[in-house]
């Protein structure tokens, strides 16, 4: 933007551009002095950095020697190429108007007006010298391009004044994105890429690295802010990538504003990478700031093409530049400008007024006392020779401004061949040249440049994005230097493994806001900020759906270990081998073996008194029922399936129904004996063998009424229960395999069997007074007072474990030893002293006199009288008056109390 005030000035100086000379004096222009002038057909103007921007109130500073002097020559060696290039613009000369902007955009608008003096008319008719005679004017040269400008600042404010005038333009180093805004910047054009696609090729080299959150460093000015402003938006664009901060550097900063900026970069700690937009004095501050703070090798910096790869940035400093990724225009070394210059000297280039400057710079000598250096007495000889007396390396936009220059040649050869056919030198179609007509011309073109890159042009004047992409790294002890790392053509060809990091580290370092999440992590947004979020780990039986979100694993599911998904539940059941199996399994075998052994023998000794006096029919049915009650064992830890689970709701009551209701049928019958025997001397209803069959078998039949009925409203079936053992680790979480049986259907299954018992105990408790042994009636009571023992511990064993991880072992586990246990008790009261008997005392084993009924019961009902002076006899115990006449010496004399064993009643 051009002030008011300086808009004034401009328009002043516009009316005062020509010289006026009366008589025989010549006509000279303001800015002749600054300039480099060479005649030609037709003129190309060029503006460049030759002096950097000086102290306030001075425009120009100290020469540029590579940015300034090297840029220039190239744009005079191109021209010297053009102009002997018989088949470029023949017969037609190419000469030049360079001015020098001292890399200040202000001071550099000013000079470029010297481009517009012959397209301004001036009506001078009133004017005339002191002596009354008109003027005579001196026609400048009418300049039809310009080259230039270098810094996009400065070409900003020339390129507004050129297209007043319509005056293309052409620039070789600037690159601020605006400037491909035709409706402001309409005639200008350059043969560098813009910083939009040096903007898209640091987004995708900051997402290669993996990296989403970074910081921006720019130099104040058209430059640095429109490269942020460009990656900023093309990041946005992407997607994926923030901005922590976006700091400015002003153009008087000071060293305490460079150390600011490094302290405002470190107030975010986990952001390293940082994209600079800036000026080499800019980042040669920078640099040194960080180096001042003690952060070398914290910082990684990704640097546009100012950094490049240029060496005065990094001049030692190269411990805090280590590892920077920079980004510069593919370009290759023009061989013949190398001859060309290291040719020049101060007698053969006395065109370039600022030669002579440049050699005493160059040679640290003075050429005239009057030099730019006078802090050295030292007298250049004009021997001195560039490459061999002094350092020499090609300034990087060399190729560039030489492609610029050939730009406009073959654009004004391509507008001679279509207006001026045939015709030698110029012809008055070009005569002047339209502005216009050229513009079109220039954004046509299409040839080889310098390198051998194609030079060509869109409709806005860029050309393709092509970039060379560098590292700087440690080569040496204490030597680093820039390596060629990828490059960018539209995409991105980036080497990771050829990159290096601070202190010889591979690892891609990281730059980001958030860590990544590991699997199983939801990720929780900050708000506002799309690249900072807090990790949640998906927990219990919840799984990671996406990126963002959990959600809960299936009924039968649990999360895998990553818990990126579901797997489903193991499926467990009571194995054979599991300590909860082993022990009720042993009891179960050891009882089946007693049992069998008693059924054995009861049959072998089928006939003997004690067998016979046992009921032997309804002892079979109640060691049948014993038997069952150990097989039940098998059944309930053998894996389930439709038949083993009907196997067990038939067998899970029946083997305690058949064994309770034959007890209970016995006793019922010794009680309804001693009862009838109390009234009458008749024997009562149903104590035959027969009818005791049919009163067990009845009993049994309430079970099996009971259990096919339960088949008919829920026919049996295997399920997996998953809540069994669903414990808060997914891990330990088990399906149980299992019979479609709730612990509510085991207790009604057995709750029948569960009344005989208490029924019989009953019972038995009314028969506790009958005689010793008759018919096992104190023994039966003994068995039942056990057995309820053992199920009342059964009860609150097996519903207090309901809500157990291991429910399915302890239930079990619990419910056979209960059955083992009642079986056993009933084996061992009631058949173990039977069986010894019969093994180990036959001799008492023998049939005894047989008495009628009057006689057992009158002799049952006179014991059970006398059986209150039990405190009157050994062990509190009733004689009886029934004794055998026997001979004393006899076992049968020797016992206290008449046995009824042998009676058959």
């Amino acid at each position: 933007m051009v002030c008011p005030g300086r808009a004034l000035h401009i328009l002043w100086r516009l009316l005062c551009w020509a010289a006026v000379v009366c008589g025989e004096g010549l006509a000279q222009e303001p800015f002749a002095i600054h300039s480099i002038r060479t005649d030609g057909d037709l003129t190309l103007g060029g503006l460049f950095p030759v002096h950097a921007r000086g102290p306030k109130g001075t425009p120009c500073g100290d020469l540029k020697k590579e940015k300034g002097i090297h840029r220039l020559e190239a744009m005079l060696y191109a021209l010297d190429q053009i102009n002997s290039d018989p088949d470029l613009l023949t017969n037609i000369t190419l000469g030049a108007r360079i001015l020098d902007t001292c890399s200040k955009d202000i001071y550099a608008l000013e000079q470029s007006l010297t481009f517009v003096q012959t397209h301004i008319q001036k009506d001078t008719s009133d004017v005339r010298c002191t002596n009354g005679e008109p003027p005579i004017f001196v026609k400048p040269e009418r300049i039809v391009g310009v080259i230039g400008a270098s810094s996009s600042s400065v070409s900003i404010m020339v390129a507004k004044i050129l297209r007043l005038f319509k005056i293309p333009q052409i620039s070789y180093a600037s690159t601020a994105p605006e400037l491909s805004d035709n409706s402001s910047y309409a005639f200008f054009s350059r043969v560098v890429p813009p910083d939009s696609y040096q903007a898209q090729a640091m987004v995708d080299i900051v997402k290669a690295l993996g990296w989403n959150y970074v910081s921006t460093l720019a130099s104040e000015g058209s430059y640095g802010e429109s490269g942020v402003e460009a990656f900023m938006q093309v990041s946005r664009e992407a997607g994926g990538i923030c901005i922590a901060q976006s700091l400015k550097i002003s153009m008087e900063s000071r060293r305490v504003d460079y150390d600011k900026v490094i302290r405002r970069l470190l107030d975010s700690p986990g952001v390293r990478g940082v994209i600079i937009f800036a000026s080499e004095d800019d980042i040669r501050q920078v640099l040194a700031a960080a180096k001042r703070a003690n952060q070398a090798g914290h910082f990684i910096w990704i640097g546009s093409d100012s950094w490049g790869s240029k060496t005065s940035p990094v001049k030692q400093q190269g411990e805090v530049a280590e590892g920077a990724v920079t980004i510069l225009p593919k370009r290759a070394s023009v061989e013949g400008f190398d001859t060309y210059f290291t040719s020049r000297t101060l007698e053969n280039n006395r065109r370039n007024v600022w030669f002579a400057e440049f050699w005493e710079e160059n040679f640290d000598c003075q050429v005239t006392r009057t030099g730019s250096r006078k802090d050295t007495a030292k007298k250049c000889t004009g021997e001195e020779r560039i490459g061999s007396h002094s350092q020499y390396q090609q300034e990087g936009k060399v190729q560039f401004v030489i492609d610029a220059v050939y730009a406009m040649a073959h654009a004004l050869q391509n507008m001679h061949k279509n207006l001026c056919p045939g015709y030698i030198g110029i012809c008055p179609a070009m005569d002047p040249v339209s502005g216009e007509d050229l513009l079109r011309y220039v954004r046509n073109i299409h040839f080889n440049g310098s390198a051998g890159n194609p030079v060509m042009f869109n409709d806005k004047g860029d050309p393709p994005g092509r970039y060379d992409i560098f590292q700087y790294q440690l080569i040496a002890n204490n030597t680093w230097d820039y390596r060629l790392i990828g490059q960018w053509t539209e995409q991105l060809y980036l080497n990771v493994e050829n990159m290096r990091w601070p202190g010889g580290n591979r690892e891609l370092p990281a730059s980001v806001c958030s860590l990544p999440c590991t699997a199983g992590e939801r990720k929780k947004m900050v708000k506002g900020v799309s690249c900072c979020w807090h990790c949640e780990l998906c927990d219990g039986y919840q799984y990671q759906r996406d990126e963002f979100s959990c959600s809960m694993c299936s009924y039968d599911k649990r999360p895998n270990v990553n818990r990126t998904g579901c797997t489903h539940i193991p499926i467990v059941k009571l194995e054979w081998h599991s300590p909860w199996a082993i022990i009720p399994v042993f009891l179960a075998m050891l009882g089946i073996i007693a049992t069998i052994f008693v059924i054995a023998t009861f049959i072998r000794f089928n006939d003997t008194p004690i067998v016979r006096a046992t009921g032997r029919e309804l002892s079979y049915v109640l060691l049948t029922g014993i038997f069952l009650c150990y097989i039940i064992t098998f059944l309930m830890i053998a894996k389930p399936n439709t038949g083993i689970c009907s196997f067990r709701r038939i067998f899970l009551g029946l083997g305690m129904c058949i064994s309770y209701a034959a007890l209970l049928t016995k006793t019922n019958r010794i009680f309804r004996i001693f009862e009838q025997g109390k009234k009458a001397v008749t024997a009562p209803r149903l104590i035959s063998p027969t009818s005791q069959l049919a009163i067990t078998s009845s009993l049994i039949s309430v079970q099996l009424l009971g259990v096919f009925i339960w088949f008919g409203v829920d026919p049996p079936n295997t399920i997996v229960d998953y809540d069994e053992q669903k414990t808060s680790n997914p891990e330990l979480a088990r399906g149980v395999l299992k019979c479609d049986i709730t612990d509510l259907q085991i207790i009604c299954s057995l709750g029948y069997s569960i009344l005989l018992m208490v029924t019989c105990t009953v019972y038995a408790i009314k028969t506790r007074g009958v005689p010793e042994n008759f018919n096992e009636a104190k023994p039966i009571g003994f068995t039942m007072y056990t057995t309820c023992i053992v199920w009342l511990a059964f009860i609150p064993i097996f519903f207090g474990t309901a809500k157990s991880a291991e429910k399915m072992y302890i239930q079990t586990t619990t419910l056979t030893i209960s059955m083992n246990l009642s079986a056993s008790v009933a084996l061992g009261m009631l058949y173990m002293p039977k069986v010894y008997i019969i093994i180990f005392h036959p001799e008492q084993n023998v049939q005894k006199r047989k008495r009628s009924f009057k006689a057992v019961v009158t002799a049952a009902t006179m014991s059970s009288r006398l059986s209150h002076k039990a405190s009157d006899r050994p062990n509190g115990e009733a004689k009886t008056e029934l004794c055998e006449n026997v001979d004393p010496n006899s076992p049968a004399a020797k016992k206290k109390y008449v046995s009824y064993n042998d009676l058959v009643i």
